[in-house]
């Protein structure tokens, strides 16, 4: 895109995380913004559009502020500028804030300024690789610094996350629990409701019906206080995932129990469960809302119903419950079918539970499948799976990685790794070393300039070559593990002549059917023998999909 250079028009960007309200006020949205403004003001530039991202940490660059700034920048050529505050507003992030800094927004034709750190793209910017890398120490030491704090707060057993349902935070210590004297009721409602033999699902669709705020619902209009936009997704029914989840939890009986998830690193938001032993729990830190007589009632009778279910042999049981699913609608697929002249399992059939006219989600195209052709298949592809030879696994495996990174093929990526990283550490030596001898006159000051423009230059391609190299080794490495994993599994298994639930769940996550194709023009009816084909897909563990199986 061709930008306008007539004017000087500019998106101002704002960022405030929870370590960053440090600063007080002089660090807040509020002055950034005036800062800013009062910036543009005395250099005659136009503020197209302010974008700001509020308790959002600089180690993640997937804001929802700043990702619409990127894409409004794809779509306005007028603008060509962004503003911060300093660098440290566009982000922590040594890499990613050099990347966009130094490359993303100079190749898009944006000229990037950071005020307090007299930081301008169009300029020689000699001290930025210190300054980025500053920012990312502040990153990492703040998030040490944050995690000491919540593990501190976490064995004293003050509640240092969002208040759960039933509750709210005490306006006079905000790490500790009160009930709320709204949803407080309903909870207890959810738990005499159980103890008294109510199922879940009975239970979810007596708040549904009662007009009862599901948790999701509560938060979002009552208190974030988002009454149109991210409010418009939110469902107003109640499900009985959400009723189990409050009947199984301790809070309720007036305990605390933190710490069962953990962030993989700093910079990362992606969350890891945690073992049981690691758990951070204290007793009687907060008002119960239920007794420990109703709470083991509850529990007791939580599942009833299917215990007395599997107590009758003449009922059919499916193994695949909890694994099979409707491709076209995603709903979970029950049993189905009739007794014929005495045979019962010859008509038993998987079905897209929003087929039935009854269903509140009608399925467009619900797929069907008799249940010993899905058991045949899939034990099928499980034999397949477990008789391989080594050396198919070694080619599976290596196909696999290839897929996920395909500079690992490379012969000489760890030399190439190593290079890498010797010459960016000798570039930091003599790019210090040029500093030294330009202040004490030993080194003219526009030779040294000219020398760190040339190291620049060479660590910033050295530094992304760096990172294609590393990701690419990352996400080959995480391939072969998890295909090692999955082949250890099958060594587990000589031949599997029939399916149990244990299988099924040692090997497979999830699998989706497709409704039956048959030929075009044929018309279909019961019990007819026209060919037909039927798509399944496995997804395995560990290794996700693998080609799809097709039935007929």
């Amino acid at each position: 895109m061709k930008r306008s250079n007539a004017a000087n028009v500019a998106f101002i960007y704002l960022r405030l995380s929870n370590e960053d309200q440090r600063e007080g006020e002089s660090g807040s949205i509020t002055n950034q913004r005036k800062i800013l403004e009062d910036y543009c003001g005395k250099n005659n530039i136009a503020i197209a559009r302010e974008f700001a991202d509020d308790d959002w940490s600089g180690g993640n660059f997937n804001r929802p502020g700043f990702q619409t700034m990127i894409k409004a920048l794809k779509a306005d050529a007028r603008v060509n500028m962004v503003i911060t505050k300093d660098l440290s507003r566009l982000g922590r992030d040594m890499s990613e804030s050099s990347y966009y800094a130094e490359r993303y927004f100079p190749e898009h034709g944006i000229r990037y300024i950071a005020v307090y750190d007299n930081f301008d793209s169009e300029e020689e910017n000699l001290l930025a690789p210190f300054q980025f890398a500053i920012n990312d120490v502040y990153l990492r030491d703040s998030s040490k610094k944050v995690k000491t704090a919540l593990h501190a707060m976490m064995d004293r057993g003050e509640y240092c996350f969002r208040a759960p349902y039933g509750y709210k935070k005490d306006p006079k210590d905000n790490h500790r629990l009160l009930p709320n004297e709204e949803t407080a009721p309903v909870v207890r409602q959810i738990f005499d409701m159980a103890a008294q033999g109510c199922s879940a699902w009975a239970i979810a669709e007596t708040l549904s019906r009662e007009g009862v705020y599901p948790p999701l619902k509560y938060r979002v209009y009552e208190i974030e206080g988002m009454r149109s936009g991210n409010a418009e997704g939110v469902s107003d029914r109640w499900n009985n995932t959400t009723v189990r989840r409050i009947l199984k939890n301790p809070v309720y009986l007036g305990h605390t129990m933190l710490g069962k998830s953990r962030k993989v690193s700093p910079k990362s938001e992606v969350k890891r469960f945690v073992p049981q032993e690691e758990w951070r729990i204290t007793l009687n830190t907060h008002e119960p809302l239920v007794s420990q007589e109703t709470f083991d009632r509850a529990s007791r009778f939580l599942g009833k119903r299917r215990q007395d279910y599997e107590k009758h042999e003449h009922v059919r049981r499916s193994i695949f419950g909890g694994i099979v699913y409707c491709a076209c609608c995603g709903a979970a697929m029950c049993s189905s079918g009739t007794v014929y002249n005495g045979d019962r399992e010859k008509y038993w059939y998987l079905t897209c539970q929003n087929i039935p006219k009854r269903s509140r989600h009608q399925c467009p195209n619900g797929a069907r499948i008799k249940y010993d052709v899905l058991q045949e298949a899939i034990c099928e592809e499980l034999n397949e799976l477990i008789n391989l030879s080594d050396e198919d696994k070694r080619e599976i495996t290596l196909e696999a990685m290839k897929t996920a990174g395909d500079a690992w093929m490379q012969p000489d990526r760890g030399k190439r790794i190593s290079g890498a990283e010797q010459r960016l550490k000798a570039i930091d030596g003599l790019t210090m070393k040029i500093y030294e001898d330009m202040y004490a006159g030993l080194l003219k000051e526009e030779n040294a300039h000219r020398m760190l423009e040339k190291y620049q230059l060479e660590s910033a391609a050295l530094s992304e070559e760096l990172s294609e190299l590393r990701r690419s080794q990352q996400t080959a490495d995480e391939a072969k593990a998890a295909y090692d994993e999955f082949f250890a599994l099958t060594e587990r298994f000589t031949d599997i002549e029939k399916l149990t639930p244990e299988i099924l769940t040692t090997f497979i996550d999830r699998i989706e059917v497709e409704p039956k194709v048959y030929p075009p023009g044929v018309k279909v009816y019961a019990r007819s023998r026209i060919p037909y084909k039927q798509t399944i897909h496995i997804y395995y563990k560990f290794i996700g999909e693998r080609p799809e199986t097709i039935c007929s």
